[in-house]
């Protein structure tokens, strides 16, 4: 069973963007989204896909993520999702061994800037980059399925 494991951060300088890539605009919403499991549907350039995940449970959940073409994503997104369209600027950065994810949101979230690290086991070892703050991998306020439809929160870290 394909499984996603992942920490996330509060982002506290533009340091990361010395080694980041040219990044790529994402559009996202979701289908559906509560304690059990969500399904989202992801536009990036000309690719699209639809993503069943989990609940949370720690760090680790279950994902299936799957290709879609681009004409029904964006049929999805108009007619079938629920709450605004997530937008957001997605860097990858590398930060000793791994590979990092910046995203920088726009719209409702605008301002808040996140680093995803995604690991091969629970214990795995990282180095936390020096513009990495807080961690926010179990606040809920943070995921991506509650980002559009929560009030502005303090994105400080």
């Amino acid at each position: 069973m394909p499984v996603e494991i992942e920490r996330k951060f509060l982002v506290v300088s533009d340091a990361w963007r010395r080694t980041a890539d040219a990044g790529h605009f994402l559009r996202q919403a979701y289908v559906t989204h509560d304690a059990h499991a969500s399904v989202r549907v992801r536009l990036s350039d000309d690719r699209a896909w639809v993503t069943l995940k989990s609940g949370r449970s720690g760090i680790v959940r279950d994902e299936f993520e799957y290709a879609i073409p681009l004409a029904d994503a964006e049929d999805m997104l108009d007619r079938l999702c629920v709450g605004p369209v997530i937008e957001k600027m997605r860097y990858r950065v590398p930060h000793g061994d791994r590979m990092w994810e910046v995203d920088v949101f726009a719209g409702h979230a605008e301002g808040l800037v996140l680093a995803e690290i995604e690991l091969d086991a629970v214990d795995a070892m990282f180095v936390l980059p020096e513009w990495a703050g807080r961690e926010v991998t179990d606040d809920p306020r943070y995921r991506n399925s509650a980002l559009g439809l929560m009030k502005p929160v303090t994105m400080r870290a």
